[in-house]
């Protein structure tokens, strides 16, 4: 009968309704949940029988459906702790309940999140307030990465940092910025060598010294030899020699005073494509700069002052952490009072294919499930991901604005609902009334 279907569909409306007045509360008040996706209803109608152009017709009514929608992305919130995270662009965080890393009765799967307010707590993982540990791919000593699988997380751990770890970084690198005197090749200089002390660290932290020595080659008679031999020697190894060259200099008026060959002696191997030498000291090889052929850097001559004028190196002596701050690439940098940095960590961005497939939990965190599609980890700012934003939370996606106007629509369209069952019930009313 036509009229009861009336009174059907009318129930229909409002339980549908009703669904709808449930997402728009439940967005309204997540509105300044960080990370929050807002729900959203969507409503389908109901056909039951009848034909085209027929005399009767029965109301279907209507089913309504919710959908949280994943995708979106809310706008980034500045924040002062260097470990609030947030995505910006697609991807998410990998993260883990702390509470299963010791528990096997507690659920230890990979879950998902796209913004957290990080913190060390004091077993020195980080977390979160609801006890989700952050997850990355540990970086080697050296601070560069593995390869990893990026179809699985096995490679990932819990992110764990020791903040009383104190690191040194040993010296790999200089440059000798320096200038020898023209006039000490010259027939009739006195010979006389320049000495030349430079610190380095070595593996333990330890401060060394290089002693180098510049010994002019002085010819008998004729035109200046413009000619060195350079010996370093190492501190770390009771004064041995560690390198040793013989440097000619060019004299012509395109590339006057740069160096024009570097012939290694009994220590020592030079490299003419980068201008640099290497020497073994006690911790390892060092490479420095002297210079490439026409090119003036590292070492030159001219004139008759011998000027060390620059000298440089990296390495650092053992140093306190300071800091941790996180790049936009993902990698979890460590900073130390002696201004050395060092990666720990890289966090990867996991990405499925369809994102409203992803099963909402507790805490703004996701998990991968079938309708979701299979993970892939990916370096930020790789592929479809976005990139990863330190001091920064992301926000929610509600427009509280737009919400309070669906409000509207959804208080009327409840309430013509309720007018439609009313009127059904009175003309119910009038053909009981026909009866009597």
């Amino acid at each position: 009968m036509s009229i009861s279907s009336s009174l059907n569909a009318g129930v229909a409306g409002l339980n549908a309704n009703a669904t709808r007045l449930a997402t728009i509360s439940d967005n309204i008040a997540n509105s300044s949940t960080f990370g929050y996706r807002r729900a959203f209803a969507d409503f389908e109608a109901l056909t039951i029988g009848g034909s085209q152009g027929g005399g009767g017709f029965i109301a279907g009514g209507v089913m309504s459906a919710t959908t949280r929608l994943i995708d979106e992305e809310g706008s980034l919130v500045a924040t002062r702790n260097a470990l609030d995270i947030a995505v910006s662009g697609r991807g998410m965080l990998p993260v883990r309940s702390i509470a299963g890393l010791n528990s096997p009765e507690v659920d230890a799967t990979m879950t998902l999140m796209r913004t957290g307010a990080f913190r060390l707590d004091a077993n020195g993982f980080l977390t979160t307030e609801s006890g989700l540990v952050l997850l990355g791919w540990p970086a080697n000593a050296d601070g560069s990465m593995p390869i990893y699988a990026r179809d699985s997380e096995s490679g990932l751990s819990p992110i764990r940092v020791d903040r009383n770890q104190r690191v040194g970084d040993p010296t790999t690198s200089m440059t000798l910025g320096v200038n020898l005197p023209a006039s000490g090749t010259m027939v009739g200089a006195s010979g006389q060598s320049l000495p030349l002390n430079v610190e380095y660290f070595g593996n333990l932290g330890t401060s060394e010294t290089l002693a180098v020595t510049f010994i002019p080659t002085v010819p008998a008679s004729g035109v200046a030899s413009n000619t060195w031999r350079m010996e370093v020697r190492d501190s770390a190894q009771a004064g041995a020699l560690v390198g040793e060259f013989s440097i000619i200099f060019d004299d012509s008026r395109s590339a006057g005073g740069s160096v024009l060959s570097v012939t290694p002696g009994s220590a020592g191997t030079y490299d003419a494509a980068s201008g640099k030498v290497t020497i073994n000291v006690a911790g390892g090889p060092i490479e420095i700069l002297v210079g490439a052929p026409g090119i003036v850097d590292g070492l030159v001559q001219l004139d008759d002052t011998f000027s060390p004028v620059g000298i440089a190196k990296d390495g650092s002596p053992i140093g306190t952490m300071t800091g941790l701050e996180v790049d936009e690439e993902g990698f979890l940098i460590a900073s130390f009072d002696t201004g050395y940095a060092r990666k720990l960590y890289q966090i990867p961005l996991v990405d499925v294919p369809n994102l409203n497939g992803l099963r909402p939990l507790p805490d703004m965190t996701y998990q991968i499930t079938p309708q979701s599609g299979a993970f892939l980890l990916w370096t930020a700012g790789t592929g479809p991901t976005g990139r990863i934003a330190g001091f920064a939370r992301e926000g929610s996606t509600t427009d509280v604005a737009a919400e309070l106007t669906a409000m509207i629509q959804t208080q009327r369209a409840y309430a013509s609902n309720a007018k439609v069952i009313q009127t059904v019930d009175e003309m119910l009313q009038e053909t009981t009334n026909i009866k009597r």
